[in-house]
């Protein structure tokens, strides 16, 4: 026995069998707020214009085409042309089945059979009026994805520079964006990596579909399974519900799994399955869904030496490097602090209400001697601070928590040291050994005297 506690949905039956409508209305006018009756399929345009229906009966055959079932497969149509988020439930006789199931591969969701068994035509408009719900959240949900697009991207999502390294990273994101290739970020913390795979996605050609982000370092180890592919109601403990995974939700749009390289080696092997397969099977549940993504991947993590230490899939990261862009750190595009600083400026003071408007010199030139280990991220918070804090409409570099910088030079080449602190010397030292050896952890850590997990630690711990 169905039951509700409140009348909620609005129906309309089109059928030319004046007894069945009238029958049909006494039975589900006590089951919905509204049921609308319509002899006349030529009336089904106006009706859906001047009404949103959750559920449309509709019979196979009028009197015009008795048995051939073609009417209802034009009106099927004419339906979902006007509302593609519509609802069809055909009505048909016991021998046209056949001719039914061939209108749901159209566009049907269900259909009865006449007579009906009123539970079982009850259950039936229960069931599709979840469906349009469902649907009309879906369209509602791109429909936001759109209208934020556009309200708060540039063309490239806020990456702001006009540096040569970042145009390098402007030239990749053209050069791919319009192809459906698997992308790999490489970047410090706080260089941009989202923002760059915003980018791609904005640019490609599944720009008007969703864009899931998954930060697989904050994913545990117990739920990346759920997360990821989902789970169906009473899988485990706190399963109360089937749940979709971020790569269903991600489907026909693009899927960006951020600091891949912090997952354990169990969970890349699974990853690697779905991402072979294109096909997620929920937990709990023996039946695979296709998957359409475009799969975008970002970390801080060497991924060549962890391969090289059995720490990271050499297979998995094939799939996953098809293109890579590698983002600069800060102190490599000194010439876009005065943009950055500008561009954070701007923001916080109409955030915050403040008549700061201009930066001065001499805050830039400090600005352009500091390190910037955060990289824009600790950039964007310095400005932050400074506006709130400052009583002046010209930020001085006073404002900012920044330490004088001073200039030495170490076998020739000119390297800021900040106050010859001894982390900031030893962080300048390792990234000028790696540049030596190219990224050679071995090398390097024999040339600084380290071992190798020594020096990981070391990078782990600067961001490197």
């Amino acid at each position: 026995m169905v039951e509700k506690n409140s009348k909620t949905g609005k129906i309309l039956i089109v059928d030319d069998n004046e007894d069945l409508l009238k029958a049909a209305k006494i039975f589900l006018k006590r089951h919905f707020q509204q049921v609308d009756l319509e002899k006349d399929p030529e009336s089904i345009p106006t009706l859906l214009n001047n009404e949103n229906y959750d559920v449309i009966l509709l019979d196979m055959n009028f009197t015009k085409d008795v048995s051939s079932g073609k009417e209802g497969y034009y009106w099927l149509e004419k339906i979902l042309e006007i509302d593609p988020s519509a609802v069809v439930v055909l009505i048909t006789a016991y021998g046209d089945v056949q001719m039914a199931v061939k209108a749901i591969k159209a566009g049907a969701t269900d259909f009865v059979l006449k007579p009906w068994e009123n539970e079982k035509l009850l259950a039936t408009l229960y069931s599709a009026m979840k469906l349009r719900e469902t649907k009309l959240e879906v369209e509602d949900l791109r429909t936001k994805q759109k209208q934020i697009n556009l309200q708060i991207n540039t063309r490239y999502q806020d990456i702001i520079g006009k540096s040569p390294a970042i145009h390098k990273v402007f030239e990749t994101i053209d050069r791919v964006a319009a192809t459906d290739a698997n992308v790999l970020i490489l970047g410090e913390n706080g260089t941009g990596k989202e923002l760059v795979a915003r980018a791609i996605h904005n640019n490609s050609a599944r720009k008007d579909q969703v864009f899931v982000n998954v930060d697989l370092g904050s994913v545990s180890e117990t739920l990346f399974e759920s997360e990821l592919f989902g789970h169906k109601k009473g899988a485990f403990t706190d399963a109360k519900e089937d749940r979709a995974g971020r790569f269903e939700i991600a489907n026909d749009g693009t899927l960006f799994l951020d600091e891949i390289g912090n997952l354990s080696m169990p969970l890349q092997a699974k990853l690697l399955t779905v991402l072979q397969n294109r096909r997620v099977s929920r937990v709990g549940s023996n039946k695979e869904t296709n998957i359409d993504i475009r799969l975008v991947c970002a970390t801080n993590m060497p991924l060549y030496e962890m391969v090289k230490e059995n720490k990271f899939r050499q297979d998995l990261l094939y799939r996953i490097n098809t293109i890579e862009v590698e983002l600069p750190p800060l102190r490599d595009r000194l010439e876009d602090i005065p943009l950055l600083a500008n561009h954070f400026l701007e923001h916080y003071a109409q955030k915050y209400g403040k008549l700061v408007s201009k930066i001065s010199d001499a805050a830039i030139s400090r600005m352009q001697k500091h390190t910037w280990p955060g990289n824009i991220r600790e950039i964007q918070h310095a400005i932050e601070r400074a506006v709130i804090m400052s009583n002046s409409q010209v930020l001085q570099p006073e404002d900012f928590n920044l330490n004088t910088q001073t200039h030495s030079t170490v076998d020739g080449d000119n390297v800021m040291l900040d106050q010859f602190k001894l982390e900031d010397v030893e962080k300048i030292l390792i990234r000028k050994v790696l540049k030596k050896y190219n990224g050679n952890i071995t090398q390097a850590a024999s040339e600084l005297g380290l071992t190798r997990s020594s020096l990981y630690r070391r990078l782990e711990k600067y961001g490197l």
